[in-house]
């Protein structure tokens, strides 16, 4: 069989590598789809597990002061059963949870920006 009728993609991953900036904008927009997708509407709480570790976890997070700042309003429940969106279940075993973060102190290398709230009525995420 001839090569002249395999399709070649005309972009290419590695031109990313040129381009730090769009490979950061990039990784943070699949990060803010996966916790969209998997996690805020999810029929139980987020079931979420803290890692020591920044390359084993799926998002670096950094807790913000102020709610005008952050990407989420989380509120942390006791209970793995509630169904709300921004309610998140701490787990300490990696293998229950449905994702794993890395707290960052700088806002810069993070792909979340989190507000803990008080009030569930408060929690959501906005991408």
């Amino acid at each position: 069989m001839s090569n002249k009728y395999i399709i070649k993609p005309s972009f290419s991953l590695r031109i990313l590598k040129k381009y730090p900036l769009a490979m950061k904008i990039i990784k943070s927009l699949l990060t803010k789809l996966f916790f969209g997708l998997f996690l805020i509407n999810s029929v139980f709480a987020a079931k979420i597990y803290i890692t020591d570790y920044a390359g084993e976890a799926n998002a670096k997070v950094f807790i913000t002061k102020y709610k005008g700042e952050s990407n989420c309003i989380v509120f942390e429940t006791d209970y793995a059963s509630d169904n709300d969106p921004g309610v998140w279940y701490f787990t300490k075993y990696k293998g229950e949870a449905r994702a794993s973060i890395y707290y960052t102190q700088y806002q810069g290398e993070a792909d979340l920006l989190v507000y803990f709230t008080k009030y569930k009525s408060e929690a959501r995420c906005r991408f």
